[in-house]
């Protein structure tokens, strides 16, 4: 047996043992995982892209039974780090106007716009109902 054969088995030995040493650790706080994945099954992320580079993000806002995309923003909004929102209507109609102190431009110019789990969304954000667990982005684009 080659000298690297050897160092190859006991880098392995050692990444192996490494390894075991990790999920032994995780095994230890297996009881503490119910609760962790209650918590993030019972929120609903939301991130803000700016546009410009900057993206603030609220990973774990409160979901509830019928929370809408309007909701999730109206959460953020009473964060203690919060966003200033600005929208026009309500329920089925509500349109936002801006977002912190990026206003919509209109036809030519950069909108608010949002997903959910990825997907352009197809309602009104004061009707577009949450999962627990959902991921909504909003992005200031053209």
């Amino acid at each position: 047996m080659t000298s690297m054969s050897i160092n190859r088995r006991r880098m392995t030995r050692r990444a192996l043992s490494l390894v075991a040493l990790v999920l032994v650790g995780v095994g230890i706080a297996t009881h503490d995982l119910p609760a962790l994945t209650q918590d993030t099954a019972a929120s609903v992320r939301l991130t803000l892209d700016y546009g410009d580079g900057v993206q603030k993000s609220f990973t774990a806002l409160p979901w509830k039974e019928k929370m809408t995309v309007f909701d999730a923003l109206q959460a953020a909004e009473n964060h203690p780090r919060g966003i200033k929102l600005a929208f026009v209507g309500r329920g089925e109609s509500v349109f936002i106007t801006a977002i912190d102190d990026k206003a919509n431009e209109g036809a030519n110019g950069p909108n608010w716009r949002y997903t959910v789990n990825d997907q352009p969304a197809r309602y009104s954000a004061g009707v577009m109902e949450l999962k627990a667990g959902d991921a909504v982005v909003w992005r200031f684009a053209k």
